[in-house]
């Protein structure tokens, strides 16, 4: 017997929901494989973390993972990785940090090498997506795990995305990048006539003249003076500018020369006779704000500060601000750039129990997609995708000084800070030895000296 026309509607019916359900169920463990995961990130105080942090319920809705942000200081929170990473702890799943940094980690084996992770073809789809990187190709799945779905290699800056590698070998996703610069004030520098510094020397000369003129009511200039990795970032600068470089080519430390003895005793003479009187306390935050707030002339500080500078809410200087390459000393013989090219990545313990996961997640939280949508939210002018990088809304916000920050990138030197395993333990020191010169402990000459020895016992010791 025939079945009714409602008996064969119900049964077409019933296996349509059935198929639906099974689509439904079979779709979401495809879109959502690590659904219930739940990842810790230590990562540091920055603008990038800021936007990641406020977009992370995006991520954790297409996602199913669950992201806990821990936030410190940079100096707090590159000491509280290196605790738990030489513990080999999986308390955190994932970490920032500058890769200045991160080389001891990824030499000692506690960061998960990259590019043998993505180039894992397990589950390897005709959708697979090809790039490369210095001839390291990398296959990332499209499908299946969805591990690909937010990465795009080729719309990094190559500078950034080649900056955290070991040979060949990819430890890091670029969150930041930046180079250092000179930042000052247009109006007071046409105001009093001063000449924008070009060399060492007329750096100075302007500090003073801004002091003299304005009659103590503006410094000639603030910089970072608090001991540790904040004053060493900085007076880098000096040592390239002054002709000097960290390490010889026997991979010893060249820090007690004429060129290195001078570039400390220049930074020291700055900050005592033309900063403000608490230097000494001058992180990256309190050098930014004091320049915000219109109380110093000038300052020479990472290419992100432009953005806090031009901020037309917070900042009192916004489009009285000129930018220019960092000065160099008159007729010194520069060993490498006297600009930075430092870059602060995402990384991926090695002891982590969800690597899968954690991948997922540095790779959306660097992906176009989030920086695009950074630029709406926080002064970020160190974008790491192209995408942002030529946007429109990035010309709109950052035009004042982007050509400024191109030519320091372009100058960049990618062994501003030393670039080895030994390098957290030789910014501890070189501080140390900065912060007894610049308050009259000790003489440069025998600070650097000490400096020297030291340094070359660790490096020749066994670790």
């Amino acid at each position: 017997m025939k079945k009714s026309f409602t008996a064969q509607l119900s049964y077409v019916v019933s296996l349509s929901v059935l198929f639906y359900l099974f689509y439904i169920s079979t779709s979401s463990a495809i879109d959502k494989p690590f659904e219930g995961v739940r990842l810790n990130a230590l990562m540091e105080e920055h603008p990038t973390q800021k936007v990641v942090a406020k977009l992370l319920p995006e991520f954790e809705a297409e996602t199913g993972i669950a992201v806990n942000i821990e936030v410190l200081p940079f100096e707090m929170q590159t000491n509280k990785a290196k605790t738990t990473l030489n513990s080999r702890s999986a308390e955190y799943d994932v970490y920032m940090d500058a890769w200045i940094n991160a080389v001891e980690w990824a030499v000692s084996g506690h960061i998960q090498p990259l590019t043998e992770y993505i180039t894992d073809s397990d589950s390897k789809t005709k959708d697979n997506k090809s790039t490369n990187i210095d001839n390291t190709s990398i296959n990332i799945d499209q499908n299946s795990s969805g591990l690909g779905r937010y990465i795009d290699i080729s719309d990094f800056v190559e500078a950034y995305i080649n900056d955290a590698k070991l040979g060949n070998t990819l430890y890091g996703l670029p969150m930041y990048g930046e180079s250092t610069f000179l930042y000052y004030r247009k109006d007071l520098f046409e105001q009093y006539k001063i000449k924008v510094p070009e060399t060492m020397e007329e750096l100075m000369d302007a500090a003073r003249q801004i002091k003299e003129q304005s009659k103590n009511q503006i410094y000639g200039i603030t910089l970072r003076g608090r001991e540790g990795i904040h004053s060493v970032y900085i007076w880098a600068s000096f040592l390239w500018g002054f002709g000097g470089h960290w390490l010889n080519d026997q991979g010893q430390a060249d820090l007690f020369t004429p060129e290195a003895v001078e570039a400390a005793q220049f930074y020291a003479a700055l900050l005592n006779k033309y900063a403000p009187p608490a230097y000494n306390q001058f992180g990256w935050i309190e050098n930014r704000d004091i320049f915000i707030r219109g109380k110093a002339a000038m300052s020479i500080d990472a290419t992100v500060n432009g953005a806090f500078n031009e901020d037309p809410v917070k900042s009192r200087v916004a489009g009285k601000t000129g930018y220019a390459l960092m000065p160099v000393k008159l007729g010194a013989k520069l060993k490498g750039g006297h600009t930075a090219l430092v870059t602060h990545q995402m990384y991926i313990n090695r002891y982590s129990k969800n690597r899968d996961a954690a991948f997922l997640f540095i790779s959306w939280a660097t992906s176009k997609k989030v920086q695009l949508k950074g630029l709406e939210i926080e002064p970020n002018c160190g974008v790491t995708s192209k995408t942002a990088l030529h946007s429109p809304i990035y010309k709109e916000k950052f035009g004042a000084f982007t050509s400024s920050m191109t030519e320091s990138l372009t100058h960049g030197n990618s062994n501003y800070l030393p670039i080895i395993k030994e390098g957290p333990f030789i910014f501890e020191k070189t501080g140390k030895a900065l912060s007894e010169i610049i308050s009259g402990k000790k003489p440069a000459d025998k600070a650097m000296k000490e400096l020297n020895q030291q340094i070359n016992q660790y490096i020749d010791s066994p670790q």
